[in-house]
């Protein structure tokens, strides 16, 4: 499993909401004389979408409206522009963000300062065609938890995590993904969740991520959810922190092509039934490294049994 953290880009154009079309030609600009981007920034609820409507972000009368208009936004600059990348919308980031550098929200200006500001670029997902309102939105929404996450880590590291530098964070992510790779392996082909929690200085660190894996051994995870992972269990190893992981889901090669989700016994003999089964398994953590829990535990509403020796999975 290879480490996707590194060094974020600022973007190089920036848009609050849906605004009209004619103004995208002003709002393209060159990068270090290299391509072209485009980050906007998404109100993710209708609750938002009625906070922020004093700022005027945008004309749309309703928030389904809103939400046609930046779809048809975010089409139109996946053509205009090399790279289009969103980030989540947070009504109270950006007021306590004004309130910070004594800006006007109402101001387009302050709107464009909110979406470039450095120490949140974790949030920003590249768009790729998503349907906006299906699984991007939600996605948004854990890209800034996610985020925050990864800025308290990064905190814990001393700006480590992402400046790539010094030797004990690089070996520390290096044994992060190691445990969580071989975490997948034990595992086996299915359909998974893992919850992971680290007590930090500062509150716990927490961390989810859905994996679908196939009986090759080829593994489906957001790379947001991989990089946050990682990130977690380095700063639990780096800082020498107490853990606690739980992998639970669906065991087996017919939860992977979907058996396990109502999918009917084609025999009628049960073998669908025995080709899967439901698993959850616990490790804790003490600082140095990863081990089954002594005992059943719960995390999170989530029950799970000591897990499998990592040591013995290669």
């Amino acid at each position: 499993m290879s480490r996707n953290g590194r060094a974020r880009r600022t973007p190089d154009c920036s848009a609050a909401g849906p605004r009209p079309r004619a103004r995208l030609r002003h709002e393209r600009r060159r990068a270090d004389g290299a391509g072209q981007a485009f980050v906007i920034g998404v109100l993710t609820s209708a609750a938002d979408f009625e906070r922020a409507a004093a700022w005027r972000l945008c004309d749309a009368p309703d928030y389904e409206t809103y939400l046609r208009d930046t779809a048809d936004l975010l089409a139109e600059a996946r053509r205009g522009f090399d790279t289009v990348r969103a980030r989540m919308f947070h009504p109270q980031d950006f007021e306590e963000f004004c309130l910070l550098h004594g800006l006007d929200p109402a101001e387009p200006g302050a709107r464009d300062r909110y979406l470039v500001n450095p120490p949140l670029q974790t949030q920003l997902l590249a768009y790729q065609g998503e349907d906006l309102a299906g699984d991007f939105l939600p996605r948004l929404v854990r890209a800034r938890e996610n985020g925050l996450t990864l800025r308290h880590a990064d905190l814990l590291l001393d700006g480590g995590l992402y400046e790539e530098h010094g030797r004990a964070v690089r070996e520390a992510y290096r044994r992060g993904a190691e445990v969580f790779r071989r975490m997948l392996v034990g595992a086996g082909s299915g359909v998974y969740e893992l919850r992971l929690a680290v007590d930090a200085p500062g509150g716990r660190l927490t961390a989810a991520a859905r994996v679908l894996q196939w009986e090759d051994g080829v593994v489906r995870i957001n790379d947001e959810d991989l990089e946050l992972v990682c990130a977690v269990l380095c700063a639990g190893l780096a800082r020498e922190l107490p853990g606690l992981a739980v992998l639970h889901g669906t065991q087996g090669s017919a939860a992977a092509r979907g058996a396990g989700d109502g999918a009917a016994d084609p025999t009628g003999d049960g073998a669908a039934d025995r080709a899967f089964r439901g698993a959850a398994w616990a490790w804790a953590s003490a600082g140095q490294g990863w081990a089954p829990t002594a005992a059943a535990v719960r995390l999170e509403g989530v029950a799970a049994e000591p897990g499998y020796s990592l040591g013995t999975v290669r």
